[in-house]
């Protein structure tokens, strides 16, 4: 009997993790269905299994009504190949746990202020340069008529989104976002300021500890007070980067973090890599982790992404200054 019930544990147990794998599966393969940037984009070897056993079975909060949130990756500049695993990770996310739906797009019509309306927030998953404008090369060869409508069309949208942040919209940031948008001050002072280079790259291991002070915050708990050491790009920022004008919540150890490596510009140390704030009625999330594929299945940061997104759709209830 007791060997019956074993064998039958085992298998509900196994019946379980073939459904949720399942289930990823058909998320992977619909991320893949939406990814119509390149047909070189794809999903690593392996990830989908990763990401779903990183991916935590509960929202930390049960939203308090349907949440939806755009998934924007338009790239101007440098595209990271890791974008396509950072739209699988999110689409799980919020799936597994409930907390929110994902629509994947770069199309700009959703930030026409008719549709934005549709989102609780908006993602800017490694976006680069100006992504409300054609690309630099296509603009070149525009009709000075073309050019027109698209300065015009680029300057509604922008006022669509900022209108929207302050409103009571939520924007998640998630690495490149802060190379994003130079032309355009306002981004910069909703974000938080700009990437100014990253000493640190792909290959070079990094350690990242949680801001003094605020060890217990739920929007950091869950590293248990404790740095994450991993090979990872690490940004630095420039103006308007005040880390005393937002929540700092991680930030780069320079204590256990190799300093002689070259590019740092910055002499203070000041090194931050998440925080939130508010903007106007805004709530702002942004975290810098994000450039290697591996950063989308480490699960502390994974459960780092669904604390502030929870936050920045305005369910999590806590306390940021």
């Amino acid at each position: 009997m007791a060997d019956s019930k074993s064998s039958m544990a085992l298998f509900r147990c196994h019946h379980t993790n073939m459904k949720s794998l399942i289930q990823i599966a058909l998320t992977a393969t619909a991320v893949l269905m939406v990814v119509t940037h390149s047909s070189a984009e794809k999903i690593p070897a392996g990830a989908v299994e990763k990401v779903a056993a990183a991916t935590p079975d509960k929202a930390f909060v049960k939203p308090l009504k349907a949440r939806k949130m755009l998934v924007f990756s338009k790239t101007n500049g440098f595209r990271h190949d890791s974008i396509v695993t950072g739209k699988l990770a999110l689409t799980e996310l919020g799936r597994k746990t409930g907390a929110f739906e994902v629509v994947i797009s770069d199309d700009l019509a959703n930030f026409e202020a008719d549709k934005i309306k549709q989102f609780d927030a908006v993602c800017f998953l490694s976006t680069t340069q100006n992504v409300f404008a054609p690309h630099p090369k296509d603009f070149k060869v525009m009709s000075e008529e073309a050019k027109a409508a698209a300065l015009k069309r680029e300057g509604e949208l922008k006022d669509s989104l900022m209108n929207f942040l302050k409103s009571g919209g939520g924007f998640v940031g998630i690495h490149a976002a802060t190379d994003t948008c130079y032309e355009w001050p306002d981004y910069g002072k909703m974000l938080g300021g700009y990437f100014n280079g990253h000493p640190w790259g792909a290959n070079k291991m990094v350690s990242i500890k949680v801001e003094p002070g605020q060890e217990k915050h739920p929007l950091v708990a869950m590293f248990e007070g404790k740095n994450v050491d991993f090979p990872e790009e690490i940004y630095q920022f420039k103006e308007p980067y005040d880390s005393k004008a937002v929540h700092m919540l991680l930030r780069l150890d320079t204590e256990k973090t190799d300093m002689t490596v070259n590019g740092i510009k910055r002499k203070d140390n000041d090194f931050g890599v998440s925080w939130a704030r508010h903007w106007d009625k805004g709530r702002i999330f942004y975290s810098s982790l994000g450039h290697n594929h591996e950063i989308y299945w480490h699960a502390k940061v994974v459960r780092h992404y669904l604390a502030g997104i929870q936050w920045a759709l305005g369910d999590y209830q806590v306390e940021v200054k």
